[in-house]
């Protein structure tokens, strides 16, 4: 009997010990005029400020692409899809899909090295909100040119109007 109350006062004793750890540096840091993350920063309205070399979602050039396929090739979790076909005339391929897949790519920059044109790289967009795992499917040819190119960056209401399929895919049972 002895043992099982020394048992329980020192699990009293150890959680007490670490709720005063807690609470004596939760004073030490206490401020009452500190603001929330969105009064600090402004977030939705202003941009973040990023490191210079933030590792962020990327930007794609589909202008320099020649679809060697190397970044695809370098992607330890593949989750960068490319769609290409041959030119009629002269020799290379086009560009007619480029997707990358943010639920299962890590930012590991590694599919920025191996690119012989410099076509991707990480860009400095820090979030990149959607309700769905279809929205963390981002298909560079299909955004608008200026966030295609690499001149902008990716932003969530333009990843959203690119989705929205303008003509049907066939034209139906009765057509």
């Amino acid at each position: 009997m002895l043992g099982w109350l020394r048992n329980v006062w020192l699990a009293v004793y150890t959680v007490g010990r670490g709720l005063w750890v807690t609470l004596r540096y939760w004073f030490a840091t206490y401020r009452p005029g500190r603001r929330t993350f969105t009064h600090r920063f402004e977030y939705p309205e202003k941009p973040l400020v990023v490191a210079p070399r933030y590792r962020g979602f990327h930007r794609y050039d589909l202008t320099t692409c020649i679809g060697c396929e190397r970044c695809a090739r370098a992607c330890p979790v593949d989750c960068i899809y490319i769609g290409k076909e041959r030119v009629t005339q002269g020799k290379g391929f086009r560009i007619t899909g480029y997707a990358v897949d943010y639920s299962k790519c890590m930012f590991c920059a590694l599919c920025v090295e191996p690119c012989p044109v410099d076509c991707i790289f990480m860009g400095s967009t820090h979030d990149l909100s959607c309700y769905s795992r279809d929205g963390c499917i981002v298909d560079f040819a299909r955004l608008p040119l200026e966030v295609a190119w690499g001149r902008a960056t990716l932003n969530p209401t333009a990843v959203a109007e690119s989705k929205v399929i303008v003509e049907p895919v066939h034209g139906g049972p009765n057509q």
